[in-house]
């Protein structure tokens, strides 16, 4: 027997177009229309190329099995709900989250251009895929884009025995003249629960004050650990039940209560969301913001560098730069979910795109 380590196998390189189209065919034989399907496939591959493999190309396989269970609703009918000119509610339907906080992004740029400010919420949709994604999409317009996502009580909360409130999301991106966009893109959590399901895969123990066991005792052992727990304590559950109020409430869809509720409807897939456009024209203007914005980030990087740091970067800097690498060299997909991907692929008969390396 050779005592020769096999070697670990080596991720494979798609073009991201091909990615986008071989996702976007995998969901349409899913049972996604075809616009619904190029737009669940758009943010999984946005996400995967700015290194976000949380939310990246593993996303597909994971909404084709929200298809097969009915969880996700294929055939959605979505529609707003006006309360005034610059705020509406979008009854998502079930949607994929893709698919309606897109549309919802649409909405409150349409809004904000004619009112300065427009605020659309996002009711009954099931897994936002990445934030970050929406608010860039407002950005891409000149505007100022703001996001908040709740969802299903999967995190410890300070105090609580257990498991609480939701690993809720923000992210604001702030668009730029000659700088990528800032794009701060965060959970309300220490680490997400892919951390947690890596570190037992790998043996390796967790950072202090990250995970709990199901009780909520904090833990290190990746055995034990089930939940994250919040960012710098109560400041993280703080902010996650303050974005339950300003979604699932706010848009009459509440999560929270319902899920710690004894109805076992309470506990059924679904989040909730908000998505907030600024027009920096109706705040004085458009050109002096963003030349405004540049200076600031410019301040930033030109501030003295720390001992051991590589650089300063402000947020979304070095995903942006990931992004531009992953473009053109094309983007990388590992094995477990390479394989995952190539037996859907036969199961729905569609074509494996071709790889780069």
């Amino acid at each position: 027997m050779s005592d020769t380590p096999t070697p670990a196998q080596a991720k494979v390189r798609v073009p991201a177009d091909d990615l986008r189209a071989f996702s976007a065919a995998l969901l349409e034989k899913g049972g996604l229309g075809p616009e619904h399907a190029r737009t669940t496939a758009d943010v999984a591959v946005w996400a995967a190329l700015r290194g976000v493999e949380s939310h990246g190309i593993a996303r597909v396989p994971a909404y084709l099995d929200l298809l097969a269970k009915g969880v996700a609703n294929a055939d959605a009918r979505i529609r707003i709900e006006a309360s005034t000119p610059a705020a509406a509610v979008l009854d998502a339907d079930r949607a994929p989250g893709p698919v309606a906080l897109t549309a919802a992004a649409a909405e409150a740029v349409d809004r904000a251009r004619t009112n300065g400010v427009a605020a659309v919420g996002v009711r009954g949709t099931v897994h936002t895929g990445a934030i970050g994604y929406y608010v860039s999409k407002i950005a891409e317009q000149g505007l100022v884009g703001i996001g908040f996502v709740a969802g299903m009580p999967n995190m410890g909360y300070t105090g609580v025995k257990g498991a609480a409130v939701a690993t809720s999301p923000l992210a604001v991106a702030v668009p730029a003249e000659d700088h990528a966009p800032l794009l701060l893109d965060m959970a309300t959590a220490t680490i997400a629960l892919g951390r947690i399901r890596q570190a037992k895969a790998n043996g390796t123990p967790l950072p202090e004050g990250a995970a709990a066991t199901a009780d909520g005792t904090p833990t290190t052992d990746p055995e034990q650990a089930v939940m994250p727990l919040p960012l710098g304590g109560a400041k993280g559950s703080g902010m996650s039940l303050a974005f339950e109020l300003l979604t699932s409430v706010l848009v009459g869809a509440p999560i929270f209560a319902a899920f710690h509720s004894d109805d076992p409807a309470g506990r059924k897939h679904r989040q909730n969301a908000l998505l907030i456009a600024l027009d920096p024209a109706a705040f004085g203007g458009t050109d002096g913001f963003t030349a405004a914005v540049d200076d600031t980030l410019s301040t930033l990087k030109s501030l003295p560098t720390a001992d051991g740091a590589d650089g300063v970067y402000y947020p979304g800097e070095r995903s942006a730069a990931v992004a531009a690498d992953r473009a053109a060299r094309g983007v990388p997909v590992a094995p477990k979910v390479w394989r995952d991907l190539t037996e859907r692929a036969a199961q729905l008969g569609v074509a494996l795109p071709a790889t780069a390396e």
